[in-house]
């Protein structure tokens, strides 16, 4: 199936770009990108894009992508500003005036009165839009993007594509790339291999991160060695078949946490004293030998603002 981007909504968005990097030239459009829908002819370089993933919304700023609205999660809660936007790029969006579609069910009401000329969509998760593909793709070219299996850097490149910012992500994912460089010298790691999870206090309950996830994928390039949790483990899929988690409950938790030190993304101290004072987990190696260690509550998504954030704080707590 082939959707065309329509030249007919004018360029409204205008901005500097960062170290004088352009987007890309006419000549190199049309170009085809292809996703779990088939095949899309994009004609021209998007100008109004929304994005009804605020996972994606962040990696979109952060290639100076014209991103107009976005969807968004509850306002206030411990990731996200007031408008629902992650915290990591709050001020990134209220500065380029990003709009907020909507909290949490999506509304494709909301996304035509933008008058997008490009709509992205993430292929699982909870800010994902798929169930409103149809209606979706009626108003604008829509393109489905999976980010539960790649690298944030992966996921930079592809949206890169997508948008014609290509130079943008390269130039992002090459700073970065020097400040891991400079992490990954100064720091001693702890005990490995590791556990790397988000903990859910109230409910008793983990998402375990795999070496797929973004999350695995970036502690890997530090020298982390991620622990392999038991073959039968009996895993719940209330969110579909994903890549990047397996999720922990019940008896399951004290055998999936079998790393010999346990990093908790998306979580503050506050947890990590719940995860020790939980009776079920006391047996555990990390829990005994105290190697549990909160990374913040803005590494719940990672893209270049939340991992540069993620390094200054493994820098502060395993420098040699």
């Amino acid at each position: 199936m082939k959707r065309h981007l329509s030249g007919l909504l004018p360029a409204l968005y205008a901005a500097l770009l960062l170290f004088g990097l352009t987007s890309a030239s006419a000549a190199e459009w049309p170009r085809q990108i292809t996703d779990s829908r088939g095949a899309h002819t994009l004609t021209q370089a998007p100008q109004r894009i929304v994005s009804t993933s605020v996972t994606l919304t962040g990696s979109l700023l952060a290639i100076d992508a014209p991103v107009i609205a976005s969807g968004a999660t509850t306002p206030g809660n411990r990731f996200a500003d007031d408008r629902g936007f992650l915290r990591q790029w709050s001020d990134v969006a209220k500065a380029r005036r990003v709009q907020r579609l909507y909290i949490g069910e999506p509304n494709a009401e909301a996304v035509a009165a933008q008058m997008p000329d490009l709509i992205l969509i993430s292929a699982t998760g909870g800010d994902s839009a798929l169930a409103l593909y149809d209606q979706l793709s009626a108003i604008a070219p829509t393109l489905v993007v999976n980010y539960d299996d790649k690298s944030w850097q992966a996921l930079l490149t592809e949206l890169g594509t997508i948008t014609g910012h290509e130079a943008q992500a390269k130039a992002r994912i090459a700073s970065f790339n020097a400040e891991l460089a400079k992490t990954k010298a100064a720091i001693t790691l702890p005990p490995q291999p590791i556990s790397a999870l988000v903990y859910n206090t109230p409910a008793r309950t983990a998402n375990l991160w795999t070496p797929q996830s973004a999350q695995g994928q970036l502690l890997s390039e530090l020298g982390f060695t991620l622990a392999t949790p038991p073959a039968q483990m009996q895993t719940s899929q209330s969110q579909g078949k994903r890549h990047d988690i397996v999720q922990l409950a019940g008896e399951n938790l004290a055998s999936g946490l079998n790393g010999q030190t346990l990093l908790l993304f998306a979580n503050d101290e506050r947890d990590a004293d719940a995860l020790r004072n939980n009776p079920l987990l006391a047996h555990i190696p990390a829990v005994r030998e105290q190697q549990v260690w909160p990374l913040g509550t803005e590494t719940f998504r990672l893209d270049y603002y939340s991992v540069r954030h993620l390094l200054t704080l493994l820098n502060q707590r395993f420098k040699s």
